[in-house]
C-alpha cells in the first residue's frame, strides 16, 4: 500500500515535469522536499480546472500526503524557503488550516514571517477583514514570490466588500501572474461576482467572456453560468443580445441550452417578460429530437412570461398540460404559482358579476313615474323632473362624511380579500425563488 503511493506521488511529480531521483535509491514521499509536492499539486489542480475532471481525485490525495509530510517533516525542512512558501500555498490550496497553525506555534527559528502566518490564518478562520490591512502593507514585499497570486487571491477576498475597485484590482493581478491556472479561473469567476454585485455591467461582460473561452470545463462553470444569468437578467437593459450571444458562443449546444433556460427562468420569476421569451425560444431552438425535458422546461419559463399578455389564455392551457413528473420541485411549484396567477387574471371579479345582474334586473323593472326612461334621454319631448332643492343624500347626512369614506361593497372587499389569499400563496411558492 505505502509503495502504491509512492508510486502514485512520484508519477504525478514527473507528471509535472520535475526529476526526481530513483525509487531504488530508497527515496519517498517522506524524503520529498514540499515544494516539489506542491508544484504536483499545483499541476494536478490545473488541470482539473481546464476540464480533466478526473484529476480531483488526485488533488484530494496529493492534499493529504503534503499535509503528513508537512507535519512530519522537522524543524530544519524550513530552512529552505521555498518549503515555507510551499507551506502557505498549500494552505491557501484547500490544505487543512490546523496544519499551518502548529507549523507557526512550532516555529522557534523564525522561518515564518508572523505578520503573512497571521494573516492567512485569520483569513482561513473567517477574519478576513481583520486581515485586509496587514495584506496591503505586506503584498508589495511577498507579490513576486511563489506565494505572490495566492495573497492577491486572499487580500481581494478580505476587502470585497468594503472596497470592491480595490478587490478587482487584486484580482487582476492574480490572474495576469498565473494565466491558464487554477488562480487565475478564481480570480476570474470572483471579479464576475464583484461587478454583478456593484452593478459593473460592462466590466461584468468582459470578465464573463474571457471566463468562457477559458474555463468552460472548469467544474466551477456552472457558479460562472448562474452569474452571467444573473448579470444579464439584472442588467437586460444594458446586456445586449450580441454581448450574450459572444458569451454562449463558446459553449456547446447543450451547455448553451442550459444556460438559456436558467435566463429564462429568472427573468420570467423577475417579470423580465421579453428577455424570458427571448430565452426560452432560444432554448427551444437547441433541443434536439427526443429531448422532451428542456422543451418542457422553455415551455413552462414562456408560458410564465406570457401570463401577464394579451396572451394569458394560450399560456394557461400550456401550463395546465405540462406534465408534474417531468418537472423537479422547484419548477412543479412554479407552474404551480403560474397557474394561479394565470386563474386570477382570467376571473371575473364577483362584483363584476353582481353589477350585471342588478342592471338587468333595473332593466326589467319600468321607470319610476315623473322621471324619464333611460332611452328617452335623447327625445325632445321628455320632461325631466326637477328634484326640490331641499333633498339631500339622508344616507351622506346619517353617516357624517361624504359616501367615499364608507366601508366598501362586501362582494368587493370578498374579491380583495381573495386576492390577496391568492397572492400570499403565489409569494410562499416562490420563496426564495428569486434569488
Amino acid at each position: 500500500m505505502r509503495s502504491a503511493r509512492r508510486m502514485l506521488i512520484c508519477g504525478m511529480i514527473m507528471a509535472a515535469g520535475h526529476l526526481l531521483p530513483p525509487l531504488a535509491h530508497g527515496e519517498g514521499t517522506e524524503d520529498l522536499a514540499p515544494y516539489k509536492m506542491i508544484r504536483s499539486l499545483q499541476y494536478v489542480q490545473d488541470s482539473v480546472v481546464l476540464g480533466d475532471h478526473s484529476a480531483m481525485e488526485m488533488q484530494r490525495f496529493l492534499l493529504g500526503t503534503i499535509d503528513d509530510r508537512l507535519l512530519t517533516g522537522g524543524p530544519s525542512m524550513f530552512d529552505d524557503p521555498r518549503n515555507v512558501d510551499a507551506a502557505l500555498v498549500y494552505a491557501m490550496s484547500g490544505g487543512n488550516p490546523s496544519t499551518l497553525d502548529k507549523l507557526a506555534e512550532a516555529d522557534v527559528d523564525g522561518h515564518f514571517d508572523t505578520r503573512v502566518t497571521d494573516a492567512v490564518r485569520n483569513y482561513l478562520g473567517g477574519r478576513g477583514s481583520v486581515t485586509a490591512k496587514s495584506l496591503a502593507e505586506i503584498f508589495p514585499e511577498y507579490k513576486d514570490r511563489q506565494i505572490g497570486p495566492y495573497l492577491a487571491l486572499v487580500s481581494a477576498n478580505s476587502v470585497i466588500r468594503k472596497d470592491p475597485a480595490l478587490a478587482l484590482t487584486y484580482f487582476d493581478w492574480a490572474r495576469l501572474t498565473a494565466p491558464g491556472t487554477i488562480v487565475e479561473e478564481a480570480a476570474l469567476r470572483r471579479s464576475i461576482y464583484v461587478a454583478v454585485e456593484n452593478g459593473w455591467v460592462e466590466k461584468g461582460v468582459t470578465y464573463s467572456n474571457r471566463y468562457a473561452r477559458r474555463f468552460l470545463r472548469s467544474p466551477y462553470a456552472s457558479q460562472f453560468a448562474d452569474l452571467f444569468v444573473k448579470l444579464s437578467v439584472d442588467h437586460s437593459d444594458t446586456v445586449s443580445e450580441d454581448d450574450i450571444l459572444e458569451v454562449l458562443s463558446f459553449m456547446d449546444v447543450p451547455r448553451r441550452q442550459e444556460v438559456y433556460l436558467r435566463m429564462a427562468r429568472l427573468a420570467a420569476i423577475s417579470g423580465k417578460q421579453r428577455l424570458a421569451s427571448l430565452a426560452a425560444e432560444r432554448a427551444q431552438g437547441l433541443s434536439g429530437d427526443g429531448e422532451s425535458v428542456p422543451r418542457l422546461l422553455a415551455d413552462l419559463y414562456s408560458s410564465l412570461a406570457s401570463v401577464p399578455s394579451s396572451d394569458v389564455s394560450q399560456a394557461m392551457e400550456t401550463i395546465i398540460a405540462l406534465p408534474d413528473e417531468k418537472l423537479s420541485a422547484k419548477d412543479r411549484a412554479l407552474k404551480e404559482a403560474a397557474r394561479v396567477v394565470a386563474e386570477e387574471v382570467l376571473k371575473v371579479p364577483v362584483l363584476q358579476e353582481q353589477e350585471k345582474a342588478e342592471s338587468a334586473d333595473r332593466d326589467q323593472r319600468p321607470a319610476p313615474a315623473g322621471i324619464a326612461a333611460e332611452d328617452d334621454d335623447m327625445n325632445p319631448t321628455a320632461v325631466a323632473v326637477e328634484q326640490p332643492a331641499e333633498a339631500v343624500d339622508t344616507e351622506a347626512a346619517n353617516d357624517g362624511g361624504p359616501q367615499e369614506d364608507r366601508g366598501l361593497d362586501p362582494a368587493f372587499d370578498g374579491f380583495v380579500a381573495s386576492g390577496k389569499s391568492k397572492l400570499d400563496e403565489i409569494d410562499a411558492l416562490l420563496k426564495g425563488e428569486g434569488g
